[in-house]
């Protein structure tokens, strides 16, 4: 099997670095922060041998994709916008939506959106949610002495400042911490997703690994690294930027179900996992998606879960897709 194709397309008034691989239905891969279409790697080769069409954009604002200036160019809307678009520049109808991290949450929202255009979704990691009763500002945690990380990375230039000055740790430190490697997770496993102490910074408490996980080789890691000194964090960064706008313009679709065929996995070891009410939210999930075939949990996996159990994660995604 040849490795993947890299080209850009225009779509929705911006310029998306996007790697391809095979011929057939389509198939679109949303990846997560901070990730970038490589994550997608084993994935694209695995769904063109298949014989499927395997798209995975550079998220707007990630990798060799344009980084809008404006914070507000980064809602969900905006995102599921971009690959409305990317599906019609490809010449398709419908295309099913794949994702992981903030790429789970903009596939769960374009099937919401848009089941005429995605006829089917999987989400690995974060599950479908119904809104909350308030906005993320109000309802995520901080203390005068730590806060959620989601309020460390909203604050403009302040989780910039910190990424950036070494990417190559950085990355290394969040993908071995939020990875299945740290072994199973406990309120004292360092968590990257978690609270961030008002005197220091995200990086401080994680764990920098001797060595790379199997899962992550050296080059692959040069390739995240390379994306990200190129466009720093700040295009990532700003999805989180827009928590609170999201939620309102949630309010427009309440009590509306995601009605087409969908599929939820996550690690076993995701961070995700341990946060207060997450088990609840993912038995929830039938009641507002109704044709979820199942909920599958991978052993020993981690938050990367595309990257760090491939053979698992590709079997259940070619069995979903023929099973349309």
């Amino acid at each position: 099997m040849t490795a993947y194709r890299q080209t850009f397309i225009e779509a929705n008034g911006i310029r998306l670095h996007v790697a391809e691989q095979g011929d057939g239905p389509l198939v679109l891969l949303c990846h997560g922060f901070p990730e970038t279409s490589h994550a997608w790697r084993h994935q694209l080769a695995a769904l063109a041998h298949a014989g499927f069409r395997a798209i995975a954009p550079d998220l707007r604002g990630y990798g060799s994709s344009e980084c809008p200036t404006a914070t507000g160019q980064y809602t969900t809307w905006d995102v599921v916008g971009d690959l409305v678009a990317l599906v019609d520049i490809l010449g398709e109808r419908d295309a099913v939506v794949v994702g992981n991290d903030w790429g789970a949450t903009i596939a769960w929202q374009a099937a919401l959106l848009r089941p005429d255009r995605f006829r089917a979704v999987v989400a690995l990691g974060v599950p479908m949610m119904g809104r909350a009763p308030m906005a993320p500002s109000r309802l995520f945690p901080q203390t005068d002495q730590t806060r959620f990380y989601t309020h460390y990375f909203s604050e403009p230039g302040l989780a910039e400042t910190e990424l950036e000055r070494d990417v190559a740790t950085t990355l290394r430190k969040i993908y071995f911490s939020a990875s299945g490697d740290v072994g199973a997770r406990d309120a004292n496993t360092p968590n990257p997703f978690g609270l961030v102490p008002r005197s220091g910074g995200l990086l401080d408490s994680l764990i920098d690994p001797p060595s790379l996980p199997a899962w992550l080789a050296p080059a692959d890691l040069d390739k995240f690294v390379q994306a990200f000194s190129i466009s720093g964090f700040r295009g990532g960064l700003n999805y989180y930027r827009n928590l609170d706008r999201n939620w309102e313009l949630q309010s427009a679709l309440e009590g509306l179900l995601v009605e087409v065929p969908a599929l939820y996995l996550v690690g076993e070891r995701d961070t995700g996992l341990a946060m207060p009410g997450m088990q609840e939210i993912i038995g929830d999930m039938p009641r507002i998606v109704p044709r979820l075939s199942a909920t599958r949990v991978v052993p020993r996996a981690g938050h990367w879960l595309q990257q760090e159990a491939p053979d698992f994660v590709n079997a259940a995604l070619i069995e979903f897709l023929r099973d349309l």
